[in-house]
């Protein structure tokens, strides 16, 4: 029994060896930091915000980055950023753009004397910060989607939202000493229960004078915005008002198909954005069945979907031995005790999902070019204007980070999808000379909403 208890024991490192999972990429889809109240304009990234961002990079930095981590993404730069393995974007707003500079702040921190450079004369140059490590961030451009604000506004129509409108009358009027004139009497309704719950949310965290309702009609208040804001950002009989998670979808599959075909030349996309995007994607994805998802998230939460094979050896398996894994977190914390959470997809029950399996369910409401966001908008001006130059343009949205147009993206899952080899090569040449994929934020019916707009297919451009 002994003997054959040592031999077994002899060969457990070589069955970990081969059980041994491989990270070949990863998506991560960010949202800003802690920030002032909407209700005043314009909105600036705390140092509470700034500082939840940084930690949150620094904990992808730990798990993605660092050499030695369980979660080390295969032939990462460890040190020194390599800017053709990672890629990052965000919409033109301050307070998105400010989180994704700390955040990749904290991704890849300062390298210190690392970064000094000698010049031929000999003088060396010492790097500014301490060798501070500079990633771009693709500019992101966004329209209204003429469908997407149809359907939103039909759910000031729906009965769920009259009863509510109703029912909770007197509780907003009751706000009135609490919200101290920032919000006018015929504003305190459940039309603007977002607005109304985040500057008392705001007050809660920055002001030690406010007059604040109880913690209970606080949560009160919570529920009644979340409910609100779910409602503006999916509808599983209107699939079009999730279009900003749409979107998504289809820059996230663009993404992690590109890792796969470069032969794991792209590595990491970063996307930054706001609430409404969230809550798209959860309904489309079948997340929101789950309480963890029937509401806003946090400050500084993330979506992560990464690409991860058991395959043994080095490089790209085939797409046969891999899989993708989504993983959420739900705001971050001061003390940097973030932890990501994996979670099934689409109703299924594993957390780990095929690829072509992933593909395949992704597809089925993923937009993944231009021509197919405006068909399914209904827009026919601007870029989607057939006459027009623009509507020949490579499109990309702020959402992902995935190097290459969403047009792009769109043939190469179709290609994905339908196993056509034929042409890849050229393709895979023309998305690297191209810019991010890009994404939007949803259309915020709500005057209180993150997101006022939605997502455009459209040239990005450098920040």
């Amino acid at each position: 029994m002994m003997l054959f208890t040592l031999l077994a024991a002899s060969f457990l490192p070589l069955a970990d060896f081969v059980s041994a999972e491989r990270v070949l990429g990863a998506y991560v889809f960010q949202r800003h930091g802690d920030r002032t109240a909407k209700a005043f304009p314009p909105t600036q990234l705390t140092d509470l915000g700034y500082a939840e961002e940084y930690l949150t990079g620094s904990f992808f930095n730990k798990r993605y980055i660092l050499s030695g981590s369980e979660y080390h993404i295969e032939g990462i730069s460890s040190s020194v950023v390599n800017l053709a393995q990672i890629t990052a974007s965000a919409p033109q707003d301050h307070v998105i753009q400010n989180s994704g500079q700390a955040f990749l702040q904290g991704l890849y921190p300062a390298v210190g004397s690392a970064a000094n450079e000698t010049l031929r004369n000999g003088s060396t140059i010492y790097s500014p910060f301490s060798g501070y490590q500079l990633i771009p961030m693709s500019d992101v451009h966004t329209s209204t989607c003429n469908k997407a604000e149809v359907s939103s506004n039909d759910y000031y129509y729906s009965s769920s939202y009259q009863q509510l409108l109703s029912s909770t009358s007197k509780l907003y009027q009751s706000l009135t000493p609490n919200v101290n004139g920032a919000i006018s009497s015929s504003q305190l309704s459940f039309k603007n229960a977002y607005t109304i719950w985040d500057l008392l949310h705001v007050a809660t965290i920055h002001n030690s004078s406010a007059n604040l309702p109880s913690n209970q009609i606080m949560q009160e208040l919570l529920v009644l915005a979340n409910n609100h804001e779910f409602n503006l950002a999916y509808n599983s009989s209107e699939p079009i008002r999730a279009v900003t998670g749409m979107t998504l979808a289809g820059e996230v599959l663009a993404a992690l198909n590109q890792t796969i075909t470069s032969g794991g030349k792209s590595k990491m996309s970063i996307q930054f954005g706001a609430y409404a995007t969230f809550l798209s994607y959860f309904g489309l994805a079948g997340l929101s069945t789950n309480a963890n998802f029937a509401g806003m998230p946090d400050y500084a939460s993330s979506m992560v979907w990464e690409l991860v094979t058991n395959a043994t050896g080095t490089g790209i398996p085939s797409q046969l031995e891999i899989s993708v894994r989504f993983l959420f977190h739900n705001g971050t914390s001061i003390a940097g005790s973030t932890q990501l959470q994996s979670y099934p997809l689409f109703g299924q029950s594993a957390v780990e999902i095929p690829w072509m399996q992933f593909v395949n369910s992704t597809n089925k409401f993923a937009i993944t070019s231009q021509q197919q966001w405006c068909q399914a908008c209904g827009n026919t001006t601007g870029i989607c204007d057939s006459s027009s130059d623009a509507s020949t343009s490579a499109s990309s949205t702020g959402s992902s980070t995935a190097g290459m147009s969403l047009a792009v993206a769109g043939v190469i899952g179709a290609m994905v999808t339908l196993g056509v080899l034929a042409g890849l090569t050229a393709l895979i040449i023309l998305a690297f000379n191209l810019r991010l994929v890009r994404k939007s934020t949803l259309a915020a019916i709500s005057r209180g909403s993150e997101a006022s707009i939605v997502p455009l297919p459209a040239k990005a451009t450098s920040a």
